[in-house]
């Protein structure tokens, strides 16, 4: 065989200074099987004058040193990665891909101005490092969420600035089995500031009305809503994680003319971001700002002191409370209202207590 490599084994020699037969293994290479081995008795070649002779006699196959690790599986969905190193080029490629789309103008943008592409691509990508690495979130009961059609999530607020909403919406895309969008519900100040009303269409985020809310859930989507409004974003941390009023049930009311289950959802690590000690509010009427915050850093430290605090969240999705068991005129019912609008606060209430007592640290 033209590309077998012998390996010789000691002589066993008779005293008498007679040859035997030497025992010689042949490593074979095979296309199909390289580790392959066979044995063969070597006659010597001077024994009755006769040229030598092998035999092939069949021998175990040694086991390799060491297997080779399995290539582990790509997750459900995402596209096989190239060998040698192509994960890189692929997401340039990509990523050349998208700006090449955004300014030819190759993309969507719904009747609400969400731009499904540039939330995945973007939007998420800036907000996840906060999400994984600087509050650390811990997810519970996503699999309370329909895996599709319509349904309204209702969420305690906190932490002087909203990022409880935004942290949710990245809970909701990277945790649920269908990768399921949160359209937010804000108020009318968000779409008030420059450029922050601008990406808060681009993200989903839409008016905090009745008419919008129901054309959002009749379409399916997963809409959400912190009916605390700035009443609970903005109290002092004194009160916190005693949820404040809850409105009048407009988000009952919406749930029950579309016959969409309401989520309750309690997240805790929001409260101490922005510990608020004191409100100027001269300083906020004059800005036009439901109130001005005052906490241990801000605005004593200036820019830096507007940096959150990297305490350790949990967001906790309860079981549904469906609505398409009651009568259309049920809806204008206002004691069945209160008596929803009460029940969801007093599970989100509970949860937030129990979540409390959970807890080990507020940074840990």
């Amino acid at each position: 065989m033209a590309d077998a490599k012998v390996i010789p084994f000691d002589d066993d020699r008779s005293r008498g200074g007679g040859k035997v037969p030497t025992r010689r293994r042949v490593a074979t290479r095979r296309k199909n099987d390289p580790a392959a081995v066979r044995e063969v008795t070597a006659m010597p070649a001077q024994q009755d004058g006769a040229p030598g002779v092998e035999r092939a006699e069949p021998g175990p196959s040694p086991e390799p040193k060491s297997k080779p690790k399995p290539r582990p599986e790509p997750k459900p969905g995402a596209a096989p990665e190239p060998r040698g190193g192509g994960g890189l080029e692929r997401r340039v490629a990509g990523g050349l891909a998208f700006l090449r789309r955004r300014l030819t103008g190759e993309y969507e943008v719904d009747d609400f101005g969400y731009d499904e592409e540039l939330t995945d691509q973007v939007l998420m990508s800036l907000l996840r490092p906060f999400y994984e690495k600087y509050f650390r979130v811990e997810v519970k009961g996503i699999e309370n969420i329909p895996a599709d059609g319509g349904a309204l999530i209702v969420a305690n607020h906190s932490g002087t600035l909203p990022l409880d909403g935004l942290m949710m919406q990245v809970a909701v895309h990277d945790n649920h089995p269908q990768g399921r969008h949160l359209r937010l519900l804000a108020a009318d100040l968000v779409f008030m500031l420059p450029v922050v009303n601008e990406l808060a269409r681009k993200a989903g985020h839409t008016l905090a009305c009745a008419e919008d809310a129901e054309r959002l859930l009749e379409r399916g989507e997963l809409v959400g809503v912190m009916p605390e409004g700035f009443k609970g974003i903005g109290k002092p941390f004194s009160e916190r994680y005693k949820l404040q009023r809850f409105g009048r049930g407009g988000f009952v009311s919406t749930a029950l003319r579309t016959g969409t289950p309401i989520v309750p959802c309690s997240i805790v690590g929001a409260e101490e971001i922005y510990p608020m000690i004191g409100n100027a509010k001269t300083l906020a009427r004059v800005l036009g700002f439901p109130y001005f915050p005052i906490t241990p850093t801000f605005p004593w430290l200036g820019p830096l002191g507007a940096l959150p605090l990297p305490t350790k969240w949990t967001i906790q999705f309860g079981e549904p409370i469906p609505t398409d068991g009651y009568p259309p005129e049920a809806a204008e019912d206002p004691m069945l209202m209160f008596n929803l609008t009460d029940q969801v606060r007093e599970q989100i209430q509970h949860t937030l207590y129990k979540l409390l007592v959970q807890r080990r640290s507020v940074f840990f």
